[in-house]
């Protein structure tokens, strides 16, 4: 199985983009826009990156009836992202659609992967939205319903991908944020771990932001999350 680090830019302009890529292992390929970003300067955000040829992760969460999540999902294609996310809260027929998109534009389909659950949310997060199943009975049934429809994979927290790779097997692509390194600040996370921890569960993909762009030194922390990733690998 292979894993890859992904860099979340989680930036408030594209003019900081290049400092950062820069600044990083070559060896780093994904990286990631998510909603601030896009939502600031859209398409522009992305265009370093292609410059750079590196791979798109567009994390929008996409979350609308399923014409327009169809129709964004080709947009996202057109724009070469590899990596994109919808909300599996959308339900059957939007999954089916964003499915169907991604297959009507063949090479150039992005990969789709749909959110579950939060991972700033908690059980007591759900109670409050009026949800009674628990944390995790509520995020594997999300995720066995979005791969039944034929999405590509999922967006879970660290605990859930034992859960996921128990229940779904080695096919669907499992990404994962909450990605901690040791000794890092939790921030909003709730749920996470460390690159070890998540490589040896069975993520394919591990985002990792924070912990990255405000370290005194990011190359250093990349590098060392990229060995802590191999060593799991390896072991």
């Amino acid at each position: 199985m292979k894993h890859e680090l992904i860099v979340a830019l989680d930036l408030p302009s594209s003019d900081n983009i290049p400092q950062v890529i820069d600044a990083l292992p070559a060896e780093i390929t994904y990286y990631k826009v998510g909603l601030e970003l896009f939502a600031s300067e859209g398409p522009r955000a992305l265009e370093y990156l292609k410059k750079k040829n590196k791979k798109i992760f567009l994390d929008l969460k996409l979350h609308d009836i399923p014409r327009t999540v169809a129709r964004a999902v080709t947009a996202a294609g057109r724009h070469g992202v590899a990596l994109l996310t919808v909300h599996a809260a959308g339900g059957h027929e939007m999954l089916k659609a964003a499915v169907q998109s991604a297959k009507d534009l063949g090479e150039s389909a992005p990969v789709l992967v749909a959110i579950t659950t939060l991972t700033s949310l908690n059980n007591d997060d759900l109670k409050e939205l009026g949800i009674a199943r628990s944390l995790k009975e509520h995020t594997v049934a999300l995720g066995q319903m979005a791969i039944s429809t034929g999405i590509d994979g999922l967006v879970c927290s660290p605990h859930e991908i034992s859960t996921f790779r128990e229940t779904l097997g080695d096919g669907p692509v499992l990404v994962t944020p909450g990605i901690r390194p040791r000794g890092a600040d939790l921030g909003d996370q709730k749920r996470i771990a460390t690159p070890a921890m998540a490589v040896r569960a069975g993520a394919n993909f591990l985002v990792v932001g924070r912990p990255i762009l405000q370290a005194d030194n990011p190359a250093a922390v990349a590098k060392e999350i990229l060995k802590e990733m191999k060593e799991a690998t390896d072991h």
